[in-house]
């Protein structure tokens, strides 16, 4: 996440992170040691999508502080 921003990884640390996904359930954490995107838990893709044949679960992240 810290690459794909353009920041460095203790600029991100300090400003702060949340992940924002369509439900209560977080899916997607942030791994502080390396910047990494990282499920949070386990995804079910038959509880979430059941008779879909595409599965999207989207996601949004959002830093504190300007860019």
């Amino acid at each position: 996440v810290a690459k794909d921003l353009g920041i460095d990884l203790t600029a991100l640390r300090q400003r702060g992170v949340s992940f924002v996904s369509g439900g209560r359930t977080q899916y997607f954490a942030l791994q502080e040691q390396t910047g990494h995107l990282v499920t949070a838990q386990r995804i079910d893709r038959e509880q979430l999508c059941r008779l879909a044949e595409k599965c999207v679960l989207r996601c949004e992240v959002i830093v504190e502080g300007e860019m």
